[in-house]
């Protein structure tokens, strides 16, 4: 067996985001945001995929919103590239999305929770070594919350989790194990197994069963994210380099005001 990467736009929204995925998906985000506790038991997935949609290529994509038995909103995004002022970005999606519950002159009572849950394939924060970490409204001294569960920031960082196969025990690690390692897996493990949404998802994801376009799909996400890495890095070592003979030229020019 051969499983495609979660991490690409168009396998996470196929694996979480399709017509079929509801009980995948509300297995994840119990696993992600709720430490495992089955605290959502329904939810409708917003503008799912089917297949036959075309997904252009770009890495600036809300992969799968979805719409909770509570009311609450998800934006769930699968983001591989360190791109500019990305933290910003997941920021303004979420003020946007709690915002926009709204049609013009109906009260504020009607907004709902809004919850953005980012899985990073690099580091965010330097200063802990926690893989998840939740972020709220909180009064800055005594930590109590300004509007209890207004709107909420969770990031999965993957490259922080390093768990093996045999290590994972919670539902939570099986599900990260899930999105970070699929592709070098064989078979389906038992271990992974036993979680039936997980196994599903495993069937979703081996490219046995993908169509002959959809495997096209998939190569094509893949070459655009190394093309873009690429040009993230060369971009990065080019203003470098222009630091360094800016700061070349400083010296310079110093030295010549001081003869």
């Amino acid at each position: 067996m051969r499983f495609i990467s979660p991490k690409t736009d168009f396998a996470f929204k196929k694996i979480f985001g399709s017509t079929e995925s509801k009980d995948i998906l509300i297995s994840f985000l119990n696993a992600l945001i709720y430490s495992g506790k089955s605290m959502i038991q329904d939810l409708e997935i917003m503008d799912p995929y089917s297949p036959g949609d075309a997904i252009g290529l770009k890495d600036t994509y809300l992969d799968v919103k979805a719409l909770l038995n509570n009311g609450s909103n998800v934006i769930i995004e699968m983001q591989v590239l360190n791109v500019p002022a990305f933290e910003k970005r997941v920021v303004y999606n979420l003020c946007k999305t709690y915002g926009n519950q709204l049609d013009t002159g109906e009260g504020y009572r009607r907004l709902k929770p809004v919850i953005a849950l980012t899985i990073t394939d690099f580091k965010m924060f330097e200063k802990t070594d926690r893989y998840i970490n939740h972020f709220v409204f909180k009064e800055k001294d005594k930590s109590f919350d300004y509007i209890d569960e207004a709107v909420a920031m969770i990031f999965v960082e993957l490259p922080k989790f390093s768990k093996t196969l045999e290590e994972l025990e919670t539902i939570t690690d099986k599900w990260i194990y899930f999105v970070k390692s699929a592709p070098s897996l064989e078979v389906i493990p038992t271990n992974l197994a036993e979680i039936e949404e997980i196994e599903k998802a495993l069937n979703i994801a081996n490219m046995a069963n993908l169509s002959r376009k959809e495997l096209e799909e998939v190569h094509k996400r893949e070459v655009f994210l190394e093309d873009r890495a690429g040009q993230i890095i060369l971009a990065r070592q080019e203003g470098r380099e222009e630091g360094r003979e800016e700061g070349r030229e400083e010296g310079r020019e110093e030295g010549r005001e001081e003869g």
